[in-house]
């Protein structure tokens, strides 16, 4: 019987080299394989090496402490091609001070260029990207000056006519993955995980340049004894099998929780557990988009206000059953867990591989997206992945804006320092934001307006005191928020002109209640 390399995790550490290419799969905290990154990183501490690595990774990795935080050093990193970095303070702070190459590609992007990888292809063809800062036009997906001058790892290419972006392909040496439990073969399950990702991808990507894979797992089980529908990984594609010492906080399910069987399908809670959210901005601007959505629709949401309010508003109004609420990591349904925790939730009806969730939002197109924004201009871009310095990343933003049927993006109309109240069925403007964010122009184009314009996309851009719509002339103001001054508070506020409609409108008076406001009911009507 062929037997499973079981190691220990500063063994394991020491198959990574100088100027290897690494490439931990995981998403926010989940699938953290915490007992391999620490060892890697306290190896470098010691002794200088590995030096010079490239870090990939296709989505944020962290929850402002661990996962790939612990490889935020100058020096262990020389290039770090990923896609988001928001709960990731370290790393975001070495992007801005120039002490590592950065790139930033779409996170669907990085998750499908594995498969690509692994099936023998030099790389992943696709439109999305086109007309952003990743494009290679614009800026390239280098994120600060010390990668500016850099070779581009990304290309435009022409096919039949149309330009397409080609992302190259990333040559992956060492391949970091967690599962559940192995057999003493290694084959290995994710059973206990909060998500699916794109674990054999990566496997296969790194196998196909000859790679290590290193696997974490927290306990080993007699050969022949796991259903083999449920092995993720066969045994034999893995070259190191840790056994996590310390589960309870090198093996967690996610940051929050060290294990909830509710959260990988093994449980349900009931629905009125869950405690509705207090009445606050967040809660009022989710409560506009939602009004976005009909009967049968398929959601997506994005970090920030979408993912930590819409769900939970959901869930508190009674239409979790007439949506499909799905995120980027691969759940569909129930209701989504925020902030840290991002990507798991409770009561699901279905969970797929991340890679293929970005096969539906690239391909179809999800019908509805929330999106949190940071910057509008007049020509309806959005920047949301880079405020002066800080570079969060655009995570799946490109990948699912750009082909979403309607996109509604969430966000107050100021920030730093806004206060609001919200009694007698209005909004009353406690306190005004320092920074404008209805700009002259973009910071980064994270959404292409003209594009989505002249595709007759659906937009609307929603905060707490005003509606935006995209249009063919520009954008256009719809709605205000009952008890703002239009002039004030509203145009005076903007660095550009909107178009006012004819018909603007007065947003419902009842979106301002601490109660539920009986929003089924308007849907179901649509």
């Amino acid at each position: 019987m062929i037997k499973a390399n079981f190691v220990t995790a500063r063994e394991a550490a020491g198959y990574v080299k100088d100027n290897m290419t690494v490439c931990p799969i995981g998403m926010t905290l989940v699938s953290a394989s915490e007992a391999v990154l620490k060892e890697i990183e306290a190896l470098f501490l010691e002794t200088g090496h590995p030096a010079g690595i490239t870090l990939l990774h296709s989505c944020g990795q962290s929850d402002r402490k661990d996962g790939i935080q612990h490889f935020a050093h100058e020096g262990l990193v020389r290039r770090i091609i990923g896609s988001h970095w928001g709960l990731q303070p370290r790393w975001m702070e070495m992007i801005a001070n120039n002490q590592v190459e950065a790139y930033c590609l779409p996170q669907g992007q990085i998750a499908q260029l594995y498969r690509s990888m692994a099936c023998g292809l030099p790389g992943k063809m696709s439109k999305v990207g086109l007309g952003t800062f990743v494009d290679p036009r614009i800026e390239g997906g280098k994120m600060n000056d010390r990668t500016k001058p850099l070779e581009d790892i990304v290309e435009i290419m022409d096919y039949h006519g149309e330009d397409y972006m080609f992302y190259k392909q990333v040559p992956i040496d060492v391949c970091i993955i967690r599962g559940t439990e192995c057999d003493e073969m290694g084959n290995l399950t994710t059973e206990e995980e909060a998500m699916k990702l794109e674990v054999l991808a990566g496997v296969m990507a790194a196998k196909r340049y000859g790679g290590k894979v290193i696997a974490q797992v927290k306990r080993v089980v007699q050969t022949g004894t796991l259903n083999p529908k449920s092995v993720t990984v066969p045994g034999v594609f893995i070259d190191a099998v840790v056994v996590c010492e310390n589960p309870e906080v090198d093996h967690r399910q996610t940051s929050s929780w060290v294990f909830d069987p509710s959260y990988c399908g093994q449980a349900r809670v009931p629905q009125n557990a869950i405690d509705p959210l207090p009445m606050s901005v967040r809660k009022l601007i989710g409560r506009r988009a939602i009004e976005e959505v009909y009967p049968g629709c398929v959601v997506n949401l994005g970090t920030g206000i979408p993912n930590d309010v819409i769900g939970n508003i959901s869930n508190e109004e009674g239409i979790n059953d007439d949506i499909m609420i799905t995120v980027e990591s691969g759940i569909y349904g129930g209701v989504q867990a925020g902030g840290i925790d991002f990507g798991i939730g409770q009561n699901l009806y279905a969970m797929i591989g991340h890679h293929e969730q970005m096969d539906y939002y690239n391909g179809a197109g999800v019908d509805v997206t929330f999106m949190g924004f940071g910057e509008l201009d007049g020509e309806g871009n959005v920047n949301a992945t880079k405020m002066g310095p800080r570079c969060t990343g655009c995570g799946g933003f490109i990948d699912i804006t750009q082909n979403a049927k309607k996109v509604v993006f969430c966000g107050t109309f100021t920030a730093s320092g806004c206060e609001f109240s919200f009694e007698n069925n209005k909004l009353t403007i406690v306190k005004e934001g320092k920074i404008r964010k209805m700009v002259s122009r973009v910071a980064q184009y994270s959404f292409n307006g003209k594009l989505s314009r002249s595709n007759n996309q659906d937009v609307y851009i929603v905060t707490e005191r005003a509606v935006f719509k995209l249009a063919p002339e520009g954008v256009v103001l719809i709605e205000i928020a009952p008890g703002v001054d239009l002039q004030k508070q509203v145009l005076d506020m903007m660095d550009f002109q909107p178009i006012v409609s004819e018909n603007l409108k007065v947003m419902d008076g009842a979106l301002f209640n601490k109660d539920a406001v009986g929003m089924r009911d308007m849907i179901l009507a649509k």
